[in-house]
């Protein structure tokens, strides 16, 4: 005979506390960047490609209703309230990146690969569910080099380059919340973390005997982002019948007014071993550290899905924000830079995601498999002005996943696949293949076995 007995709170809340400060430890360390060149990453704080960096949505597209007891979806905080009782989730994955830039007839080609994300989410309640992660927020690495002749001057080479990167901490919250035999409504939020720091540089450098009069110079700034930003979410599933589920989300993230630290040199310096020459700014009197404005924009995401038979599903999401990405804004008195590029206007995103979930408790392997695909569609991810005339440029993406149970358990191997594009090809196109590896552990850690 066998009988089961919980593992008291205090195990639980020591479980999920020692998963966050490990979680809150590699945000300390953790560069968010990537080892090739992305020119898109020069503005603001860098190029997010969230959330498509994540298997979650990388191989399934639509991600506002998806939710399941053995993963973390951290872009609906609402789904932290379907893991089990009795149950603790630890997620994590692995991306490798080729890129392709090409801009006319001209093209180069990288790869890298990095932690895509760390994530764990466990039960208090039986109603009251929460989740923690680490993952990359956005990532700046770029370098590129113009050359310049004119009269008096000779050759002036710029070489412009940036590296960095932020990383988000989140904790959330989800609440079961009761509506009824056939209906499941749940609610949640994320408070994140924003930190880390981008460098970027631009480099005047006078070239042969004519530049005798001109002293090379530069300009560099950090920016570094400490922020806490918000989000919510709500998901809720009808039964149709005895086959037929529909089910419905809503993601909302308010517009925030925040600030960041930055610190500027503009000096010359010797050509022979680069050594400081003069400093221009900070002047006498002057301090090199000031606070610039960031925004996080106001987003709204719809989601809808339709299950058949608890195993089909198909999924169709729709998101719209006041931009694309965090808006930077440098203090106009230092202008370090000077004018921006990038025009930040109306963004939206349609994804649409096809699922087939496997039984977990089949009794054939093969009927255990889940695999997806996925496709979606950004417009206006980017705004560029140059020479006087705007670029509107879009994104789109496709991808596959398929989803390995381990063992006996509810715990999960992830292999998926994802192909995005961005920009245009008259002015600059970057193509990206994606491959992730993600984990996802779900056992039973608070329940033991008594044999009497």
């Amino acid at each position: 005979m066998s009988k089961h007995k919980d593992i008291t709170l205090p195990l639980v809340r020591r479980a999920f506390l020692a998963g966050l400060v490990g979680i809150m430890s590699l945000a300390g360390t953790a560069e968010a960047q990537n080892g090739f060149n992305m020119p898109f990453s020069q503005f603001g704080i860098g190029l997010s490609d969230l959330p498509y960096t994540m298997p979650v949505a990388q191989r399934s597209g639509a991600i506002i209703t998806r939710a399941g007891n053995n993963y973390i979806n951290p872009f609906n905080p609402a789904s932290y309230a379907s893991i089990e009782s009795q149950s603790f989730v630890f997620d994590m994955g692995l991306n490798i990146q080729t890129s392709r830039l090409s801009s006319g007839s001209q093209s180069a080609t990288d790869a890298d690969g990095n932690i895509g994300y760390l994530t764990i989410g466990m039960p208090v309640t039986s109603w009251w569910k929460v989740g923690a992660g680490l993952m990359p927020y956005s990532s700046m690495d770029y370098s590129s080099v113009s050359v310049q002749r004119g009269d008096g001057y000779g050759t002036m080479k710029t070489i412009y380059d940036g590296t960095g990167g932020a990383s988000q901490v989140f904790v959330g919250s989800a609440f079961n919340i009761p509506a009824g035999k056939s209906t499941r409504l749940q609610a949640g939020f994320n408070v994140s973390y924003l930190t880390g720091r981008v460098e970027r540089a631009i480099s005047y450098r006078f070239m042969g005997n004519d530049s005798t009069y001109y002293i090379n110079s530069r300009r560099y700034k950090r920016t570094k982002v400490s922020n806490v930003v918000l989000d919510f979410g709500v998901q809720m599933w009808q039964e149709l019948g005895e086959k037929l589920t529909l089910g419905a989300g809503l993601t909302y993230k308010p517009y925030m007014d925040l600030t960041v630290g930055d610190m500027a040199l503009i000096y010359t310096y010797s050509t022979s071993d680069e050594s400081l020459i003069d400093t221009i700014f900070p002047a006498r009197g002057e301090e090199p550290e000031f606070r610039s404005r960031l925004e996080q924009p106001q987003s709204v995401g719809v989601g809808l899905s339709l299950q058949y038979d608890k195993c089909w599903t198909l999924s169709l999401d729709a998101t719209f924000a006041s931009w694309s990405g965090m808006r930077y804004t440098e203090d106009t008195a230092h202008a370090i830079f000077g004018t921006n590029a990038i025009d930040y206007g109306p963004t939206s995103r349609y994804a649409l995601g096809l699922e087939r979930t496997g039984d977990m408790d089949a009794s054939s392997y093969w009927g255990r498999i889940s695999w997806s695909l996925g496709a979606h569609i950004e417009q206006n991810a980017m705004r560029l002005t140059i020479d006087g005339t705007d670029h509107k440029l879009d994104s789109w993406g496709i991808g596959a996943g398929i989803s390995l149970p381990m063992r006996k358990g509810r715990s999960l191997l992830t292999l998926s696949v994802g192909y995005s594009s961005m920009g245009d090809i008259d002015i600059l196109r970057r193509d990206c293949m994606t491959v992730g590896i993600g984990v996802s552990s779900c056992e039973r850690w608070f329940t033991k076995r008594k044999y009497n």
